[in-house]
């Protein structure tokens, strides 16, 4: 079950950076792989945002749908993920926005497995792959939103 971590520095603050992974409903229009998304508020608490978000993605030949629990939490610098249906035995996920210097340390840790053997035998190794290329999907459109 794969642990995978990804940590790139970036010119932009925590704040833009938090508010960019957040933007859920734009993920569609720049993160690889993802066809569609819809989210829809849960709960807030304090500055805590609850939603559920339920995303389509194709993974290696196979294209599947997943909600998960996200938690943005702009105080903490966080943005935490949990799937509650879909293809995986689990997956989670947890951004986090550590100021540096005049830009940003952005960081994402994900642990994911497959429930099913054979949809594990081909997504995994796709989906494992793509999530660096994730990362920066998301670092271009940083770029491209704040200059």
């Amino acid at each position: 079950m794969p642990k995978l971590s990804f940590e790139r520095r970036v010119a932009h603050s925590p704040d833009q950076m938090l508010s960019l992974v957040a933007d859920m409903r734009s993920y569609p229009q720049f993160v690889p792989n993802c066809t569609a998304m819809t989210v829809r508020d849960d709960t807030s608490d304090g500055s805590r945002r609850r939603q559920l978000a339920t995303m389509t993605a194709r993974l290696g030949p196979l294209t599947q749908a997943y909600t998960s629990k996200v938690v943005t939490d702009p105080d903490a610098g966080l943005i935490t993920t949990d799937a509650i249906d879909g293809p995986f035995s689990h997956l989670s996920g947890k951004w986090r926005f550590t100021p540096d210097g005049s830009g940003t340390q952005v960081r994402f840790d994900i642990d994911f497995g497959f429930a099913n053997r054979l949809v594990a035998a081909v997504a995994e190794p796709a989906f494992g792959a793509k999530q660096s290329e994730i990362m920066d999907a998301f670092l271009k459109e940083a770029d491209r939103r704040f200059g």
